[in-house]
């Protein structure tokens, strides 16, 4: 009831990877496949590179900082920062294990669930359990306390529907809750209306 709905919202692309790199740079790159960072360093320009040293990506299982290596339960193809050579000096700084209280400090924060979580790899209800814990320290931040933030979740891909349909949920103080938008959407609307809001 507190959340805004895009109801016509469409990942562009299978598998994982392509639609993290359409996210943040505004194309897939080429990328068809879920490849390591060392099978894809990327040049082009992201939204990590537009934002210098102000953003994070607080990715969960991750075991050090700007880890470039899938393993356990963390997946770098779900890291997008990792793949961008053109951040690479801003990485191991910015890029870093997600832990509570969650530091939202930057002027863009991704935050990626590992691959249970995300329920790639576990059930619908252990990703409804990690957004009932993740979600309440958010709203409770400073920064979402003082209207300077704004909580988009979103899904990488839809494997269900050939559409490749994708929920998106926007939460903030400005967003009249209930809210349903059918207008058609993509993840490169969302990564347009990321830049307009850091502007």
């Amino acid at each position: 009831s507190r959340c805004g709905l895009a109801t016509n919202d469409y990942a562009v692309a299978h598998p994982s990877l392509p639609n993290y790199i359409a996210l943040t740079s505004g194309s897939t790159q080429g990328i068809t496949d879920d490849g390591e960072p060392s099978s894809h360093p990327l040049s082009s320009p992201s939204i990590f590179s537009e934002l210098g040293s102000n953003w994070r990506v607080l990715a969960e299982s991750m075991p050090s900082a700007c880890d470039h290596v899938t393993s356990g339960q963390y997946a770098a193809r779900h890291n997008p920062a990792v793949y961008y050579t053109k951040s690479a000096a801003s990485c191991r700084r910015n890029d870093v294990p997600l832990k509570l209280p969650l530091d939202l400090s930057a002027g863009f924060t991704m935050i990626v669930p590992n691959i249970c979580d995300d329920m790639h790899s576990c059930p619908v209800a252990i990703g409804d359990a990690w957004l009932r814990r993740i979600v309440p320290s958010i709203l409770a931040s400073s920064q979402y306390q003082s209207r300077s933030l704004v909580l988009f979740i979103t899904f990488d891909e839809n494997d269900a529907m050939a559409s490749n349909q994708v929920p998106t949920l926007v939460i903030a103080p400005s967003t009249p809750g209930g809210e349903r938008v059918a207008i058609r959407f993509t993840h490169y609307s969302l990564l347009k209306t990321t830049e307009a809001l850091l502007r």
